[in-house]
């Protein structure tokens, strides 16, 4: 079999990844975070190159992967779509919003557009209740949202 030179690097990666923290006590958390961080999720591959590397079994790799929320088990849209679904954002009509997003988007919460631009996700909080309803889009909040701010926002996203 023949291995393409994608996944050589990638390998390769994870090797960087592990040695930098060989030794070290509880270095799994970090190391899976790196990888993520470097390929955007957790692929099946990348949790067995890791228990591998680490000497830890492969069931115990993806316990932790699977227990935390903040790793991801499956490719991820280029833009993170969080909707806050916090008391005072959900009674301030989040799932409004919610819903005109994931109609405008065509997916579901936890579901990747077909072009791999939009990942669409609900949230428990997004710590800024005084600008409920939240949206969280990667790294940036858009507060007071209501399903037509929701669907100004894609838009601009799109263009």
């Amino acid at each position: 079999m023949k291995t393409s030179r994608a996944t050589l690097q990638r390998t390769d990666r994870i090797k960087e990844i592990i040695e930098k923290y060989r030794g070290e006590p509880g270095a799994l958390i970090p190391v899976l975070q790196e990888v993520q961080e470097a390929f955007g999720y957790l692929s099946r591959d990348s949790m067995g190159q890791v228990a591998e590397g680490l000497g830890l079994p492969r069931a115990q790799v993806f316990g932790v992967a699977s227990f935390y929320a903040q790793f991801y088990l499956k490719p991820r849209g280029q833009n993170m779509i969080r909707v806050c679904l916090g008391t005072a954002c959900h009674v301030r009509g989040a799932e409004k919003v919610l819903a005109a997003l994931g109609e405008a988007l065509g997916i579901g919460p936890g579901e990747v557009t077909a072009d791999g631009k939009f990942t669409l996700e609900r949230v428990a909080c997004l710590g800024t209740c005084g600008l409920a309803p939240a949206v969280m889009v990667n790294e940036e909040i858009h507060g007071r949202m209501d399903a037509q701010r929701a669907e100004e926002l894609l838009h601009s996203l799109r263009n």
